[in-house]
């Protein structure tokens, strides 16, 4: 646009020039005039005209030239403003898409923080549940009590366990595991958690010290519990299991108080999280499937024995046939050689009889071999 400008403006300045030329050539034209006199003037007159003329033709021209490169610029700024329409259009469009999705993707990750946020809060009121039961010393019982249920429910057989079984000495344990000695195996689900929960909170070393020495003395005394109640030589095994439902106190346990574990051990009962529960769950299947292998294999064992007293009596009987069929060749053998003698004694006597005629040959029985007469 600026070129086309600064063309326009040279046509213009030319277009003055061209004018400002022909006023000088008029001025002098008069004065020539002035000096000629009429002839003089007459003829500048006609070279004025021509003058003129010539002028009049080349402005003409510079009109036609002006007028073109006006419809020049013209089209010329038509097409760059539609250029800049164009792509301002479509910068318009791709921004306005770019921000719906932008604006689709900050709706789904708001609805992700929405459910993210309710699960929070589920889970909290979920925590605090939780808290609230383990607070309660039954309730946490029998929270402890549901989880032992499930782990034992769904590792054994209902004729392998019982729940609150009662012992000789009338105690009940929260479960009873039976094994192919029938002894049970006892496990209890409670668990000392306010000495726990107080060394959590506990702030200042002595705070620590003290809620350690306090934890120490409540599992030494539910240790000392167990084994006086649940370890009955003879009825019960000679271990016992306490099941802690929780695998962070269990590795607290283990971390900072080896010596409660060690302690229970000595003391027959070991400290077991649901894990290790679980474990000793398949531990126990594998036993009571050893133990039926076993007994499967004294049923083989017997029936092999009445098998093999079994085939011993029928070689005996198959002896005895043997002995019957050479009983019977022996007897067909010599009822052949009494048919051999009764024909020869008949062929003389047939002999004596027709003296004068001559004898036909006698038919001879020959005996079948002897594998044929087996065989039948």
């Amino acid at each position: 646009m600026a070129d086309h400008a600064l063309v326009l403006a040279g046509v213009l300045i030319a277009f003055l020039a061209g004018m400002a030329g022909l006023a000088v050539l008029v001025l002098m034209t008069v004065r020539a005039l002035h000096r000629r006199g009429r002839q003089a003037a007459e003829s500048g007159i006609i070279e004025l005209t021509r003058l003129q003329t010539e002028t009049a033709t080349r402005i003409e021209a510079m009109r036609d030239m002006l007028a073109g490169r006006q419809a020049e610029l013209h089209r010329a700024v038509n097409e760059r403003l539609d250029s800049v329409t164009h792509h301002l259009s479509q910068s318009m469009t791709s921004t306005r898409q770019h921000t719906v999705e932008s604006l689709q993707k900050l709706n789904e990750r708001l609805a992700v923080i929405d459910h993210a946020q309710r699960n929070i809060t589920d889970l909290a009121s979920q925590m605090t549940s939780l808290h609230s039961v383990l607070a309660n010393k039954q309730q946490r019982g029998a929270f402890g009590q549901g989880r032992l249920e499930i782990i034992v429910q769904d590792g054994l057989p209902k004729s392998c366990y019982e729940f609150q079984f009662l012992l000789s000495n009338r105690s009940r344990p929260d479960c009873a595991v039976f094994l192919p000695d029938r002894r049970p195996l006892v496990i209890d689900a409670k668990f000392p958690l306010e000495a726990v929960t107080a060394l959590r909170e506990a702030k200042t070393e002595d705070e620590r010290k003290h809620a350690a020495a306090r934890l120490r003395q409540d599992f030494a005394r539910h240790v000392s519990d167990i084994s006086e109640k649940y370890l009955i030589p003879g009825e019960t095994q000679d271990l016992a299991l306490m099941f802690v439902p929780s695998e962070s106190v269990y590795v607290e346990l283990h971390d900072g108080f080896d010596d409660i574990v060690q302690k229970a051990f000595r003391s027959n009962v070991v400290i077991v999280s649901p894990s290790l529960l679980m474990l000793a769950i398949h531990v126990i299947q594998q036993i009571q499937k050893d133990a039926r292998m076993r007994e499967a294999a004294d049923k083989i064992h017997a029936e092999v024995g009445h098998l093999m007293d079994d085939i011993e009596r029928l070689h005996e009987r198959v002896l005895s046939l043997q002995k019957h069929f050479g009983q019977a060749n022996e007897d067909v053998r010599q009822i052949l050689i009494s048919a051999e003698k009764v024909e020869k004694r008949a062929t003389r006597i047939k002999d004596v009889e027709f003296d004068g005629e001559e004898p036909p040959e006698p038919a001879a029985i020959s005996a079948p071999p002897r594998a044929q007469l087996v065989a039948k």
